[in-house]
């Protein structure tokens, strides 16, 4: 049996098929809902801390790398309007075992973005209940790593959106769409407060560490590309949209307008935001905090605007979550219904959703998000996308030059221009990872390698009579 075999995208059998309730709105709003989130409120205070006020320029490489992927993943996602999105394209494209080194890692990214950000919610909802008097213990606010038992929020508010899920895929949409425009107002409002306070002498040392990503005490990466390759996390989000497919109403152009829209959205947001909240403290206060965007309003003597925000983070920051879980929980999906999984898993419930596949995912990532720190499993979750997006864009390229007259819906621009970049950049990205992670991810895979040989391999679909 090859390594590279192929498989065809084929029409579901009805117990299989999931729901058609989105529409290009539904999905604009799943991206931004996806792409706005821990990068912005939470993360953004550990890429200043690791570029100083250079950070501005990190959002902007890694701004410009996404985007690049972005493109490839609109002409995939048209092409291939099927779930599973990198998976499913490298399946079709590239062949099984590079497909599942690509599932694999795609795992890796979901759950460990999950987690993530249910880390950066439970931060901000501690902060605000803080505000409130309400004060949570450390031993149930944070994981062993940072001196507590297990992060009970972060537990918590994976339950309630696994929950929505399962309930059904439009529910949840709408609930999404609302919580993202009271995201974009949060945002709004601390722009409003914090840009007349913007100094310029707060930009000074712009580049204390540096273009590079030079290594620091823990092996920690610095400096302009080293915290782009934190920040990094801060823009995917798009690629969950091309997990939709299969409940797209009209896959071939809501599929480009949702991946496309939402990341120029966001890019425009996220650099508005950035300078902002550089410019108006020194990146040394907020550098550390779980709650960088809160703090600085503090700083700036709006305790109650600090509160608002706070408040508003933690009511909108599962949009994220949900955007991811549900992403998620649709690779399993497809990965059951390849045989990679068990076939049980592939069923829907009678509202249209993967329930059984929803609740399994969520119970994964509740673990990880109850141990482990925030910029561990941060970093390790870019490994995994970095690996989806060189294959997407591999895929690209494939694709151009095995079939150039199919028909594509959506044409990535100067295809032998943009492919490349986004390969080149990511791979760039991944060298400044700090190298715990990058072993992190070599040995996540060679594990994923010996599941496939000894296990997967021989019960993939493609291979049964």
């Amino acid at each position: 049996m090859s390594l590279f075999r192929r498989k065809t995208i084929h029409a579901q059998p009805p117990e299989r098929q999931l729901a058609r309730t989105l529409g290009w709105p539904h999905l604009v709003a799943l991206g931004v809902g996806a792409i706005v989130g821990t990068g912005i409120l939470t993360l953004i205070g550990v890429g200043a801390e690791r570029a100083g006020p250079a950070v501005i320029v990190s959002f902007v490489v890694a701004g410009a790398i996404c985007a690049c992927a972005a493109l490839c993943y609109a002409e995939m996602a048209t092409m291939i309007p099927a779930s599973g999105s990198a998976y499913t394209y490298s399946y079709a494209v590239l062949g099984e075992v590079i497909a599942w080194v690509v599932g694999w890692s795609l795992i890796l990214e979901y759950s460990l973005v999950v987690s993530t950000v249910a880390v950066g919610w439970s931060g901000y909802a501690v902060g605000f209940l803080k505000g409130l008097g309400i004060v949570v213990p450390n031993a149930l606010a944070n994981g062993p790593g940072l001196g507590g038992v297990v992060n009970v929020p972060a537990v918590a508010i994976i339950a309630v959106v696994a929950g929505l899920l399962m309930l059904g895929t439009r529910e949840s949409a709408r609930i999404n769409t609302a919580l993202v425009l009271l995201k974009i107002v949060t945002l709004a409002l601390f722009v409003g407060v914090a840009l007349p306070r913007f100094d310029a002498a707060n930009l000074h040392p712009f580049t204390p560490y540096g273009y590079g990503s030079p290594t620091g005490e823990g092996g920690v990466k610095y400096g302009v590309m080293g915290a782009a390759a934190i920040i990094f996390f801060a823009f995917y989000g798009f690629d969950a949209i091309s997990t939709a497919a299969e409940e797209a109403k009209n896959p071939e152009c809501d599929l480009a307008i949702g991946i496309v829209g939402s990341m120029l959205a966001c890019t425009a947001i996220y650099m508005i935001v950035a300078a902002t909240a550089v410019g108006a403290i020194s990146y040394t206060q907020f550098g550390k905090s779980a709650e960088p965007l809160a703090l600085i309003l503090r700083e700036l003597g709006q305790p109650k605007v600090a509160t608002v925000v706070a408040a508003a983070a933690a009511i909108a920051l599962p949009t994220v979550l949900l955007a991811f879980l549900y992403g998620q929980s649709r690779i399993f999906l497809v990965m059951a219904r390849d045989g990679f999984l068990p076939a049980s898993l592939a069923r829907v419930s009678r509202r249209g959703t993967p329930a059984r596949i929803t609740a399994m995912t969520a119970v994964f990532v509740a673990v990880i998000a109850g141990l482990a720190p925030l910029d561990v499993i941060a970093s390790l979750a870019n490994a995994g996308t970095l690996c989806a997006f060189v294959a997407v864009a591999a895929c690209v390229l494939v694709l151009r030059r095995r079939d150039p007259a199919a028909r594509r819906p959506f044409r990535t621009p100067f295809a032998f221009v943009v492919a490349p970049l986004a390969i080149l950049g990511c791979l760039y990205l991944f060298t400044s990872l700090q190298v715990v992670t990058q072993l992190a991810f070599v040995g996540w895979n060679a594990f994923g390698l010996l599941v496939y040989f000894l296990y997967a391999r021989s019960r993939a679909e493609i291979a049964q009579p």
